[in-house]
């Protein structure tokens, strides 16, 4: 930790990270007469191409601490004094408007006390005078002091349409393309042909939307946890959150406190008294990783976990806005339709802090401990009636990791997922996917970046 880092006053307005220095963006025209003439002539010639040895795509938390490993070992950003003539050259490519990553578009009611597990990047110190500020404006703050101390140089707002195999040269080559284009201007387009690529592209892009009966039939509002900015936006009507997990209980909690609400889960509610031990963190990553290791879809953090039992959650469970129906089996025009309503209520007891997941299944001897006695309003699912009128459905399924663009490369194996090997891709060493599996969290992916810089320097002798 570098404790002579500059860090913000308390007193002071937080500044806004537009205001961050900007890279410009690798073939970017100039705003000038004539603009149209030159824009027409680059398409007809096509994209510029530019070698590196490493491809960052994303600048979120993973994407930040991977370029930090990078510049580390001596590499130099795309934009730096002398890149051009350098012997080993990185770019970072972030597709959102300014530094913050998936952070900036975070709902404004989620502050730093409430945000769970922000962790602190490689070599700076992350200070946060006043818990109560958003995190969708102290995080992003962060980010751009970050990519400013470290000259990181990232090159936005820019979109991977895709990557693929570079067949250039007879048919063959050990260099892949990222091909890119501008968001604000689609037709400023660059190849960057590398010898390595770093994916951190993380997961806000890719909002996961289940499939249920009658979704196209419901008249009112439905929005995803992406779509949610304030509660008071949802407050002309009865709102039905669906998902377990941690961005669900918070948006229940914000939302009963202006309308009323029901809440429906795939299965009950899983608490954990107390903190999240490092036994059972390393349990998590554990589990996680096993599963891309078998070439699976990763699986949610939460449903390794469980969801901490705060104070602030057991008001919500006493007052009854807790207390989760079973999924509804459909939706109607102005509401949602259970089949059946009485449903049996399982013995699903918090678990204990420190007890490790595969002794704290229900019903057995941990889990059923005199001091984790549940009380009535901590066991499971819950009745209610048959049909519940709703203006909003608010989907808190979650996300996906975002790899459309590494399609070309064929990476999915029969089951779904990606096998990896920690970071990286098992089929493709020269991929390294950070965010992704065990590393989907916050310590996960500064442990990420660098494992991944770590691999690539070792395949590529960088």
């Amino acid at each position: 930790m570098d404790s002579s880092v500059r860090t913000p006053d308390a007193s002071a307005r937080t500044p806004d990270p537009a205001g961050a220095p900007q890279t410009e963006q690798v073939g970017q025209p100039e705003q000038v007469t004539g603009r149209r003439a030159r824009r027409r002539a680059q398409v007809a010639a096509g994209p510029r191409t530019v070698d590196v040895d490493v491809v960052v795509v994303g600048a979120g938390q993973a994407g930040l601490s991977a370029a930090y490993h990078l510049r580390r070992i001596g590499l130099l950003p795309v934009g730096a004094d002398g890149w051009e003539d350098a012997p080993g050259t990185f770019v970072v490519l972030d597709d959102a408007p300014r530094p913050g990553g998936a952070w900036q578009f975070r709902w404004t009611g989620l502050t730093m006390a409430d945000a769970h597990a922000v962790h602190e990047l490689p070599g700076k110190e992350l200070v946060v005078p006043d818990l109560a500020q958003p995190a969708a404006e102290a995080v992003p703050y962060y980010f751009a002091e970050y990519e400013e101390q470290f000259a990181l140089h990232v090159q936005r707002p820019v979109r991977v349409d895709r990557v693929e195999e570079d067949t250039s040269v007879d048919g063959a080559s050990d260099r892949l393309l990222v091909h890119t284009r501008a968001v604000q201007d689609e037709d400023v387009r660059v190849v960057w042909r590398t010898r390595g690529l770093v994916n951190a592209s993380g997961t806000w892009q890719k909002p996961f939307w289940p499939v249920y009966p009658g979704r196209s039939a419901f008249l009112g509002r439905q929005l995803h946890t992406r779509d949610y900015r304030q509660a008071e936006d949802l407050a002309d009507g009865h709102v039905i959150v669906v998902g377990g997990g941690t961005s669900a209980v918070q948006l229940l909690l914000a939302v009963s406190r202006v309308t009323t609400t029901t809440w429906v889960t795939r299965r009950p509610p899983l608490w954990r008294e107390g903190e999240i031990t490092p036994e059972v963190g390393r349990e998590a990553v554990a589990r996680v990783d096993a599963r891309t290791r078998a070439g699976l879809p990763p699986e949610s953090v939460v449903g390794v976990t469980g969801l901490p039992l705060t104070d602030a959650y057991r008001e919500g469970i006493a007052s009854g806005v807790l207390r989760a129906r079973p999924m509804f089996d459909r939706l109607v025009a102005d509401g949602a339709q259970w089949d059946t309503v009485a449903v049996p209520i399982p013995a699903a007891v918090p678990i204990p802090a420190g007890v490790p997941l595969s002794a704290a299944v229900p019903g057995s001897s941990a889990a059923s401990s005199a001091d984790a006695l549940p009380t009535a309003a901590q066991l499971g699912w819950v009745d209610g009636p048959a049909h519940v009128e709703a203006r909003t459905v608010l989907w808190c399924t979650g996300f996906r990791a975002a790899l459309d663009h590494l399609a070309p490369l064929r990476l999915r194996g029969p089951g779904g997922g990606i096998a990896m090997d920690g970071t990286q891709v098992v089929a493709d060493p020269r991929l390294q996917l950070v965010g992704y599996g065990p590393s989907a969290s916050t310590i996960g992916a500064n442990r990420g970046g660098r494992e991944a810089v770590r691999n690539l320097r070792r395949l590529l002798s960088l």
